[in-house]
């Protein structure tokens, strides 16, 4: 999602706690990874893999300027004699540790064996932070969560698009004082969106 329909999603958002709260979470997810140099994994449930998110974080380090926010995607299936950057299996969970940060994605409740991966990982000092849907043991588990229910007014991939935007915001300014591309971008679609002035 590019940062016209970002910011044309946030308009419609705005008066609903959505836009504030993927800012949050992605604040502490830039919090999380940035001092640390990186270390981000991603993963999903059996039934549900978040490429897409991976996707969008790995565009957002590259305009942004915090590769910190380019993730390591975990599948629980890995094809063999695949590409590198998805051949990361559940055992990479296993190996997390300190100063790094595991990201949740669990539109469901995930099985007993990654849950219980995750909780190693967190015991190991790795930072867990969740998008699920409001299940209590997932939310326990994180150190930060967000949760989308079925009751909320928008869905989980919708959640996906504002965190990742959120997390590349805010970034270190442009060298040579220049605005960045996104920030322009934002900007022109910011007019765009504005009501007309009055006509007297």
């Amino acid at each position: 999602m590019d940062a016209v329909r970002v910011a044309l999603l946030r308009e419609v958002l705005a008066g609903t706690e959505w836009p504030a709260a993927t800012r949050r979470f992605a604040g502490a997810l830039r919090s999380s990874v940035v001092p640390h140099g990186g270390g981000l994994l991603l993963v999903g449930t059996a039934a549900y893999e978040p490429w897409h998110l991976a996707a969008h974080l790995v565009d957002e380090s590259t305009w942004s300027g915090l590769p910190e926010l380019a993730p390591t995607l975990v599948r629980h299936r890995v094809e063999p004699g695949g590409p590198a950057h998805l051949a990361v299996g559940l055992g990479r969970i296993e190996a997390a540790g300190r100063g790094e940060t595991l990201l949740l994605v669990a539109p469901e409740r995930p099985g007993a064996g990654l849950l219980e991966r995750v909780h190693d990982a967190r015991r190991a000092g790795a930072t867990v932070l969740s998008l699920n849907d409001g299940d209590p043991e997932v939310c326990g588990l994180a150190h930060e969560t967000l949760a989308v229910t079925g009751a909320d007014d928008v869905d989980l991939d919708t959640v996906q698009h504002l965190v990742s935007a959120a997390a590349g915001e805010n970034s270190a300014p442009a060298p040579r004082g220049r605005r960045g591309f996104r920030d322009r971008l934002s900007r022109l679609a910011d007019q765009l969106t504005a009501p007309p002035p009055p006509r007297w």
